[in-house]
């Protein structure tokens, strides 16, 4: 399988509906924003989210699956950054 194939797959429904409208209205997020009736900044916030998800999903740097599943749940925005560094800090002391 391909590395886009890999990442790619990782996205949810929800992202690949995104990225679709993303490029449909040739990247303009105030576009976007009246498509989902929601404002710029949220709309923005939403493309920085997925923009670091790809970036971790292609990430040479990350060293386990359960550190890549964190940073992902983190670019979400479903954890907050306090909490990744104490789950991974915990993780790499008990794996050494």
């Amino acid at each position: 399988m391909s590395e886009t194939a890999r990442w790619f797959d990782e996205l949810s429904e929800e992202d690949i509906a995104f990225i679709r409208r993303f490029v449909l209205s040739s990247g303009s997020l105030k576009e976007i924003a009246k498509v989902y009736e929601i404002s710029y900044p949220t709309v923005r916030l939403r493309l920085d989210r997925l923009i670091e998800k790809i970036k971790l999903l292609t990430s040479d740097t990350v060293t386990s699956e359960f550190e890549r599943i964190l940073r992902i749940e983190y670019a979400q925005g479903k954890i907050d950054l306090g909490t990744l560094k104490r789950l991974l800090k915990a993780y790499k002391e008990a794996s050494s």
